[in-house]
């Protein structure tokens, strides 16, 4: 049996109807696809970054220990600004 000869995709076990096949490929397929995306964003020139904005990790609050809170003239304003 040459490799033209075997099948793709094979249910070892149970009886999977053509439903649940079709859902199985549609996933791997997705997968398939996600994985060379990135691949092929990595070569290009790495994976871009979310805007400031869409980044959603900017909600969660930071440790008193991450960084140093201003003090001092102009605390106030300082507070105010990104960091």
């Amino acid at each position: 049996m040459t490799a033209e000869d075997k099948p793709f995709l094979q249910v070892v076990r149970g009886d999977a109807g053509p439903e649940e096949i079709a859902a199985l490929v549609a996933v791997l397929t997705a997968r398939a696809r996600a994985a060379a995306a990135a691949r092929d964003g990595e070569a290009a020139g790495g994976a871009t970054r979310p805007s400031r904005w869409a980044d959603r990790s900017r909600l969660v609050r930071e440790t008193f220990a991450a960084q140093p809170r201003p003090r001092g003239p102009g605390a106030w304003r300082a507070s105010a600004l990104p960091r």
